[in-house]
Order: structure tokens, then C-alpha cells, then sequence
């Protein structure tokens, strides 16, 4: 029995280093050959980026961009910084953006009131020179849509922004540097690990919306090529109702795209807090980008009346 948990041991030790060798051959092969996975005028192609999009391939290909950030980091204080700097930027940008949804969303609300209580109209007309008309159903059902989108495109933000919520009963009380650990620890062990996790469903359960016939996490790429022969593009349209919203697949798109952002920003956190950790207690919050805090007023300079 021992020898035989070695055995598996030592396999899947053996798999890991090979599958972390075979990466950088395969980066290297979808780099120099893009059509063989971005020309979808070949089925083929398409097949393949289907497949490769939630393989254990791309996984080690990410683990290994992984690896070499933080060597980078752990070599050039400079460069982990500017990685920080970089992908936070990108998930205020993203998230300040797509906040104003939430205003087009009450306006959109709005008027759809108006039309249907006060102008008894069944439907609405937009365009310049080219008019686009949906009923009023339409447009009242792609209110989830700006919902959405605000959910799964702004976590991220939130999340740069410190406002989700957190139980620190452990936490609190740690040291500075035993904060970083486990914060260190926390991005490594179980948002990197859950990403990748959310990643595998999403990415096939997006594209089983998009063509068929339908594929999964579990077929081969062998089986997935002889797919090919047969595959064309079956992009839902019809939600909840025959007249409502048209573009339900864009729900799942959201969704892959959200746990993209999570994946870059658990990375994010962990360069982070590793640089936080090397420079000590007086770069918390060093490059933070927070909403309002040019704003504050320090203690020492506040008033009472």
C-alpha cells in the first residue's frame, strides 16, 4: 500500500514538472502558429481554441507567467510594483466605467414607465437614418444585462476599492507581516485555485450556448477535432420570453470575462501584499488608488464643534 502511494505520488510530482516543462513549448507553438487557433474560418481552429481555452495547457502556461512575475518581483522591487500598479489600474478603470450602467439602467427604468403607463407605447424606436425597434419587453429585460455587468465586471474594482466584506476575527490581530503571509496565502491556496475552478465551467458553459453540437471539459481534443466536421455557430438569443431580450449569450460571456478578472486580480493581491511584505508596514496601501481618498481629511487636522 505504501509503495503504491509513492508510486502515485511520485507521478503526480512528475506530471506537474512536465506539465510546467511542456508550457513553454506550448506558448511558444501558439504564438508562432495563431492561425491554427484564431483562424475560425477553419473549424479546426475553432475547435482548438474551444479546447485549449480550458485545457490543463493553458493552465501550466499560466502557472508558469505566474512563476516568472514573482521572480521578476522578488528580483526588481521596481517591476513587482509596476505590476501591481498596472493590473489595478485596470480593474479601477474597468470598474469606474462600467459604474455608469447604473445610471443608464434608472434612466432606461424611467422611461420605460413612461411609455408603457402614461404613452401606452408597446415598443421603442432608436436610430439615425436607420431606426431600431424592440418592444417595450426588450429593453425591460436587458435591464439585467447593465445588472450583470456591474456585477461581474466591477469585483474586481470592488475588491482593489476594499469593499467586500471580510471576517477578520483571526486577522485582526496579526502582526503586520503575519497579514501578509496570509494574504499571501489566501490569493495562492484559494482565489487562484477557485478561479481556475470557475474558469473550467464557465468557459464551456458559455461556449455550449455558441455552437454546436455541445461540448465539454471532459472531451479530448481528438473528439473535439472530429466535432469539427459538423460544428456551426447556434448563438442563444431567446431568454425568458419570445419577445424579451436577444442577447442572452452575452450573459455568459460576462461571466467567463468576470473570473478573468478575478484570476488577474488574485494575482494582483499576491504581488501586493509581497511587496508589502519585503518593504514593511509603511508601504501599506502604497500606489492604492482608492475612490475619495484625496478627499479625506486627516485626524490631526479635523475640528469640533
Amino acid at each position: 500500500m505504501d509503495t503504491e502511494s509513492s508510486s502515485g505520488l511520485l507521478s503526480g510530482i512528475l506530471w506537474f514538472f512536465q506539465g510546467l516543462l511542456y508550457s513553454v513549448v506550448n506558448l511558444f507553438t501558439a504564438i508562432s502558429n495563431p492561425q491554427l487557433w484564431l483562424d475560425w474560418s477553419d473549424k479546426k481552429a475553432l475547435m482548438r481554441f474551444i479546447y485549449y481555452g480550458g485545457s490543463t495547457e493553458l493552465f501550466f502556461v499560466f502557472l508558469l507567467c505566474f512563476i516568472i512575475i514573482v521572480l521578476a518581483g522578488l528580483l526588481s522591487q521596481r517591476f513587482l510594483w509596476g505590476f501591481v500598479r498596472v493590473t489595478e489600474g485596470i480593474s479601477n478603470s474597468v470598474g469606474r466605467l462600467v459604474a455608469w450602467a447604473g445610471l443608464i439602467m434608472v434612466i432606461q427604468q424611467v422611461v420605460i414607465v413612461f411609455l408603457q403607463r402614461i404613452f401606452a407605447r408597446p415598443d421603442i424606436v432608436i436610430g439615425f437614418g436607420i431606426p431600431i425597434e424592440y418592444g417595450v419587453s426588450w429593453f425591460a429585460e436587458e435591464l439585467k444585462l447593465y445588472n450583470a455587468a456591474i456585477i461581474c465586471l466591477c469585483i474586481s474594482y470592488t475588491f482593489v476599492q476594499q469593499g467586500h466584506v471580510r471576517v477578520d476575527l483571526f486577522y485582526a490581530p496579526a502582526s503586520f507581516r503575519k497579514k501578509k503571509i496570509i494574504d499571501m496565502c489566501g490569493a495562492a491556496f484559494f482565489m487562484i485555485p477557485m478561479a481556475v475552478l470557475m474558469w473550467m465551467y464557465s468557459w464551456f458553459f458559455m461556449w455550449r450556448h455558441l455552437i454546436t453540437p455541445k461540448v465539454s471539459a471532459s472531451d479530448k481534443i481528438e473528439l473535439m477535432l472530429r466535432k469539427a466536421r459538423v460544428v456551426k455557430w447556434n448563438v442563444e438569443t431567446i431568454g425568458f420570453s419570445a419577445n424579451g431580450f436577444t442577447a442572452y449569450f452575452l450573459f455568459k460571456v460576462l461571466m467567463v470575462t468576470m473570473v478573468a478578472f478575478i484570476f488577474l486580480q488574485a494575482i494582483s493581491f499576491f504581488c501586493r501584499s509581497l511587496a508589502e511584505y519585503r518593504e514593511g508596514k509603511d508601504s501599506e496601501g502604497k500606489f492604492l488608488d482608492l475612490d475619495g481618498k484625496d478627499n479625506e481629511v486627516p485626524a490631526d487636522q479635523k475640528t469640533t464643534t
